[in-house]
């Protein structure tokens, strides 16, 4: 209850209480914080009044109870002083709060002397001492009277009537006390006096309208003391440069050694006085300035303390070991003392821009571009972890660019045109890592960077494109080249936006160096790829092979002339079966037209169905119709329009096949009146059945081949003229069928005289002893190497299908502009068309159409054209 009852009578006091300027025994110590109250003489104006502050009952929870305890006492004096002594011992345990000159009295009547025997007396926790500050407390002023039990009471607290005052010479012996003390913190040895007992006499001080005497004082002991210490970096100029950083780091950690301990003795004169005037610097802040006017200011010392540095740091530069915390300490020096920016940091940057600049011109003559970036990495990790250690925060940014600038931006040029080919082509993921990291550094160098990568793409590329003797492993090579630039630019260069652009310009560049080549060369790549006997990859495998062909695909400018010959590809897959998987065909199929549109695969698409439709035929035909004989057929109705162009060859069927031919074309031309049916005979295929003395095989051959072994039916022996004349098929067709039956893995004749080739005059019988391990055989027809006269007709009827594109595209702007500028008529028509047009080729169009009446040409502007309605 007393601990209680003392919380509740400070809060109180807070309002009302006075300092007296006496010593007291018992001051706070020198880290509490300065009490409200006591704010300096010119608050004591403000007091003049007695002022009361009444408990009531409401107020009765917060304080507790407060009832009186009877106690006989046989000396009251004894007891008196015993209690108040007990109570004062209390405060300093409770808030260390001295109750200076305050009566606190009870509303109702009590008695003032302690001395009375049947007194009810107590002693509030906190109360007051009997001696504090130099003064006589009353000690039993505080009493209650013989109120009845729970009434309410009042307590009623009163200032002096008269202001205290300082004992004679009290100021000067507290000042004397004072320097004493701080002489003693700047000569390192022990204190006299108790600190706590010093922090209160600073306080008692500036109570009185002495803080700027006690100020200036100060100020001037200090000054005194810092000034003898500039004499021992002036006895000893020769000193060696480490001996004498130390003597100034220890010179500067007593200083502020002794600088913290004398701010706590006049911490109340620096929160008070100090705060009150703006422009006074706080004691710390004085010491400072001293220290930097009288010490480091001084230009031999600066200058000699800055070159040690500088000299330190030289050396670990130059790999010998230094003290860096000797460093870290000069240098936080500096920064404390205001004058790290101007003394050190402008030296230190021009020094450090002197010694990378010789050490990049060195090195770039001296080492390969891979050591190189490795040694400028370990600089720059170097320098960051100096900024790190020892370093200002606010060195970094100069200190960085300039290592950056003379080590990278001075050699940009040289070290990409040394080095980046060469990385580039060696695959070096590490070292083109380390090269964009460095390099990204520095502006503008992505740009450079990037201009430099489509160099060497376009040279790379260009020696696969151009080079005829590459044909057959262009695509390959291509496809592998850009896995190689993707990872490059996906890891080393972190797929930054420029490098992407630059790869995309490169490949679109060097691939169309060599015109419809590459185009033609990458719808065979993906036949081979899509062919039945590619067993190389699986389903997921042949996906994604898809899809990096599609990014190469993406590259070219005649993708019309990669649909003419994928188209003339997929036509033989589809009839001779060839096709590895309907799935994969249609996935390229829809890659396809999500790439270039529905007008682009729309033939590709009917192909697909028409195989459909003719299978659906077929089961149709076989439920209405009774075929006579034993051959089985099977017909594929292809639309002409959809498929690619085939030449007609009139062959003699036997009459069993051309019975088959007419029943059906009467059924199909039954169900679709007004359409005409062509025979190709060169797309057909069979299977015959076949009886070696080995035993029976069947055999899996084309038309052609099937007309030539069935002629061994009828005899045993027969010469080139005579299978042409029964066969009727053409001289070179004949020629590759007859080599593929008898020159072929699975002989089936015998040719004589035996080679390679089938000459005139050569005699052809059946080999009866034919042997193989399968019952079903395969012979390939020798397929006809694509002469340069086809490779030409395919290519011409691209440049005949353009030609309508290209009408197409100069009668649509003609007929929305109706009178345009031949430039600007051929700028519009090159932004419509996809696909490369000589201005000869596009001249040649226009003229075409004026000789048409499509446009004529403006009778006063021979340049300009006019649209004809």
């Amino acid at each position: 209850m007393i601990s209680r009852l003392a919380i509740a009578i400070r809060i109180c006091i807070n309002f009302f209480m006075f300092p007296i300027g006496l010593p007291s025994p018992n001051p706070p110590p020198p880290t509490q914080e300065a009490r409200p109250a006591a704010s300096d003489v010119n608050n004591d104006s403000s007091i003049t009044s007695s002022k009361k502050r009444k408990i009531n009952s409401s107020e009765k929870e917060g304080i507790d109870s407060i009832s009186s305890s009877p106690k006989t006492t046989n000396s009251s004096s004894s007891s008196c002083t015993s209690t108040s002594q007990h109570v004062q011992k209390k405060l300093r345990f409770e808030d260390s709060v001295d109750f200076i000159g305050l009566d606190v009295k009870m509303a109702e009547e009590s008695s003032a002397s302690c001395s009375s025997n049947k007194m009810k007396t107590v002693f509030l926790s906190g109360g007051v001492g009997h001696h504090a500050n130099g003064l006589t407390k009353t000690a039993g002023s505080t009493t209650f009277s013989n109120s009845k039990p729970g009434a309410a009471k009042k307590l009623v607290i009163k200032n002096f009537k008269e202001k205290p005052k300082l004992p004679e010479n009290y100021t000067h012996e507290t000042w004397q006390k004072l320097k004493e003390a701080v002489e003693a913190i700047q000569n390192s040895i022990s204190i006299k006096y108790n600190l706590e007992e010093l922090y209160q006499a600073v306080e008692n001080l500036c109570s009185h309208k002495i803080s700027a005497k006690l100020y200036k004082q100060l100020q001037v002991v200090c000054e005194d003391h810092i000034k003898a210490q500039i004499d021992q970096f002036r006895e000893y100029p020769f000193l060696c440069v480490t001996l004498f950083l130390k003597k100034i780091d220890k010179c500067w950690q007593d200083h502020c050694r002794q600088m913290i301990m004398i701010r706590s003795i006049f911490l109340f004169l620096d929160r008070t006085y100090v705060l009150q005037n703006s422009m006074l610097p706080s004691v710390w802040d004085m010491g400072l300035e001293l220290f930097r006017f009288y010490i480091i200011s001084d230009m031999k010392v600066q200058s000699k303390t800055i070159d040690g540095i500088l000299l330190l740091i030289e050396k670990e530069r130059s790999g010998e070991t230094v003290d860096r915390s000797l460093l870290r300490s000069l240098l936080s020096m500096l920064s404390d003392l205001q004058i790290y920016q101007d003394s050190f940091e402008q030296r230190f940057l021009e020094e450090t821009n002197r010694l990378y600049a010789a050490e990049g011109q060195r090195l770039m003559q001296e080492r390969e571009v891979p050591d190189y970036l490795h040694h400028v990495n370990k600089r720059l990790e170097e320098e960051a972890d100096r900024v790190i250690t020892y370093l200002d925060q606010s060195t970094q940014k100069p200190l960085i660019a300039t290592v950056e600038k003379q080590l990278l931006g001075e050699h940009l040029t040289a070290t990409l045109q040394k080095g980046l080919n060469h990385l580039l082509d060696e695959n070096r993921i590490q070292d083109l890592c380390l090269l964009y990291q460095l390099f990204s550094r520095v502006r503008g160098v992505r740009i450079c960077n990037s201009l430099l990568l489509i160099h060497f793409l376009n040279a790379f590329g260009s020696t696969m494109v151009i080079n005829p003797e590459k044909d057959k492993t262009m695509v390959q090579e291509l496809l592998d080249f850009k896995d190689k630039v993707d990872h490059i630019i996906q890891v080393c260069f972190m797929k930054n936006e420029k490098f992407v652009n630059a790869m995309k310009e490169a490949f679109e560049t060097f691939i169309n160096k060599r015109t419809n080549k590459p185009a033609e060369l990458i719808a065979k790549h993906v036949d081979w790829k899509l062919r039945a006997g590619n067993k190389e990859a699986t389903d997921e495998e042949l996906e994604k092979m898809l899809d990096k062909i599609m990014i190469i695909f993406r590259f070219i400018y005649g993708k019309d002339v990669f649909e003419a010959f994928y188209k003339k590809d997929l036509a033989k897959r589809l009839l001779v079966g060839k096709s590895a998987s309907v799935d994969a065909e249609k996935s390229m199929l829809s890659k396809l037209k999500h790439e270039c549109g529905a007008a682009f695969t729309s033939k590709l698409e009917g192909m697909f169905k028409d195989m459909e439709l003719s299978k659906d035929i077929m089961v149709q035909f076989k439920q209405c119709q009774n075929l006579p004989g034993n051959i089985e057929l099977t017909v594929n109705i292809l639309t002409m329009g959809y498929w690619p162009t085939y030449i007609p060859m009139e062959v003699h069927l036997l009459p069993e096949m051309v019975r088959l031919q007419e029943i059906f074309k009467t059924f199909y031309l039954g169900k679709h009146s007004g359409r005409k049916l062509q025979w190709q005979s060169t797309l057909g295929h069979c299977v015959l059945k076949a009886e070696f003395k080995e035993g029976k095989k069947e055999l899996q051959v084309s038309l052609f081949q099937t007309l030539v072994l069935l002629m061994f039916n009828e005899g045993e022996e027969f010469t080139l003229e005579e299978i042409k004349l029964a066969t009727g098929i053409e001289d070179g067709e004949l020629r590759r069928t007859l080599q593929s039956l008898a020159c072929g893995k699975a002989r089936v004749i015998h040719k004589v005289p035996k080679s390679k080739d089938v000459e005139d005059g050569d005699k052809f019988s059946c080999n009866d002893d034919f042997k193989h391990k399968l019952f079903r055989i395969k012979i390939n027809q020798i397929q006809m190497k694509e002469t340069v006269e086809e490779q030409a007709s395919t290519t011409e009827r691209v440049y005949q299908d353009r030609q309508y594109q290209i009408d197409a595209a100069i009668v649509r702007i003609m007929k929305m502009r109706k009178t345009l500028s031949h430039n600007l008529l051929v700028s519009e028509v090159y932004n419509q068309l996809k696909f490369p047009v000589k201005p000869a080729d596009l001249k040649k169009r226009i003229e075409s159409l004026i000789d048409r009446d499509y446009m004529e040409r403006d009778k006063e502007n021979p340049n300009q054209y006019n649209y004809v309605a």
